[in-house]
């Protein structure tokens, strides 16, 4: 490749799904760098690297739809599939007219070999080379990113999931719980400290299984590891499954001074039949004692969730509980989304598949609730909270917008971008969507 940046090959990476895939798309995008391409280039690439999701069936249509408008742009591009989709369904991804190679989880940083060896050869492919491995026994990919959004970065410490719920080909696009060495970890951390990242969220395909497959560490221990290093700012973790909530987790994260004040739960459903089918690792009582377990630790803890509605087999009693449930709950909020029938998975074949207007009509009814409760939690924030203390994040019109440890979304009234900067703001009035505020001088 050419030393000459003019002459430098272009790639663009688009990234569909979770932060898990974002991670693996900017550790893509620093080897891609780090080999003679550039990443930011305006207008058509000469690669396209397509990361993909397959978590619902639509989020499989979006991506086909990323390959194609890929291939629309430019035709003589070269094209490369890699993730969840293109490792569930490689052979429907191979019969899209234009894909050069197809890259599967195992090992994704393949994709960048990929795009070195296509452009070597100089043309397109006319049927995709496939790298799609089976994911048995197969070892955490080694990985590591040094570039954040100015506030905010994320670390994949896990990959795959052994939960097997009735719904999702996770697990099996995933494979086995595996984790990222300790010291892996920590060294990532701290050249992110190093490079003033305010927060640092710790990311996984099921995050809490943290250890399970090194023996001797746990998600907690490592968070204690974290807490101890100089210049740590705020550390979040993605979505937790509450059976990871225990009495010891709780009691352990409370003491530390990085773990934000905020959770976010995996809960599906607050009906206990209803998690039965699903196959969930715990009932709702024991979720909303996983729940308590963490506000009698931490005060001003607040949490989000996901759930599904109108899984199979759901009945109108079942979906009432889900919603007193969040009631009861208070979640700041609530990602619903109507169950989605998986090729593959035993939810799929069931009976009592619910109608799709009556899914909606419960996404519909839940997301009113989510909307009234936040509002409600906002007011009492307000009233109890004179200041916080806001990283601030994002800016537009004049107006700044951060987050509070609780995970709490503030905008103020600034000249001037504060993207990056904690600043301790006095809490004012509240919409219903975030608190408005001033800078505290």
């Amino acid at each position: 490749m050419q030393n000459d940046p003019r002459k430098r090959p272009s790639a663009a990476i688009i990234t569909l799904g979770c932060k898990v895939n974002q991670y693996e798309s900017e550790a893509i995008a620093e080897e891609l760098e780090r080999r003679g391409f550039s990443t930011d280039a305006a207008g058509a690439a000469d690669v396209y690297i397509i990361n993909t999701c397959t978590v619902t069936a639509e989020s499989d249509r979006k991506s086909r739809q990323a390959i194609r408008r890929a291939m629309k742009e430019n035709p003589d591009s070269f094209v490369i599939v890699t993730g969840c989709s293109a490792q569930y369904d490689a052979d429907k991804i191979a019969k899209i007219q234009g894909v050069d190679a197809i890259v599967g989880n195992r090992e994704k940083m393949k994709a960048v070999d990929a795009a070195i060896s296509l452009l070597h050869q100089g043309k397109k492919n006319t049927s995709p080379a496939i790298d799609v491995p089976d994911l048995d026994g197969a070892d955490f990919e080694k990985t590591a990113i040094t570039k954040f959004d100015r506030t905010r970065a994320y670390i994949k410490i896990e990959d795959g999931c052994e939960s097997r719920c009735a719904y999702c080909t996770i697990p099996a696009v995933r494979g086995s719980i595996r984790s990222k060495a300790p010291e892996d970890v920590i060294s990532e951390v701290q050249n992110f400290i190093s490079d003033g990242c305010g927060e640092i969220v710790l990311t996984g395909i099921e995050t809490g299984s943290y250890g399970k497959d090194l023996g001797g560490i746990t998600l907690a221990e490592l968070m204690e590891r974290i807490d101890a290093l100089d210049g740590i700012g705020r550390v979040r973790t993605g979505s937790l499954d509450p059976s990871v909530i225990t009495e010891d987790f709780a009691r352990r994260v409370s003491r530390l001074t990085c773990a934000a004040p905020h959770y976010h739960l995996s809960l599906q459903s607050g009906c206990s039949k209803t998690l039965a089918r699903m196959r969930r690792k715990y009932n709702a009582d024991m979720a909303y004692r996983a729940l308590e377990r963490l506000r009698a630790h931490i005060p001003d803890v607040c949490f989000t969730t996901d759930v599904i509605v109108g899984f199979p087999g759901e009945s109108e009693e079942d979906f009432e509980e889900t919603v007193h449930f969040a009631r009861r709950a208070r979640f700041l909020k609530i990602h619903v989304f109507p169950y989605s029938p998986r090729n593959g998975t035993e939810a799929a074949q069931m009976d009592g598949q619910v109608p799709e207007d009556v899914k909606k009509q419960r996404v519909h009814r839940l997301s009113a609730l989510e909307t009234q409760i936040r509002a409600e939690l906002l007011s009492d924030y307000v009233r109890t909270h004179e200041c916080a203390e806001v990283l601030f994040e994002t800016f537009r019109g004049g107006v700044a917008y951060g987050h509070t440890p609780s995970f709490i979304e503030v905008a103020v009234d600034s000249p001037v971008s504060l993207s990056g900067q904690l600043r301790r703001v006095r809490l004012l009035s509240s919409d219903g969507e975030r608190i408005y505020g001033k800078i505290e001088k």
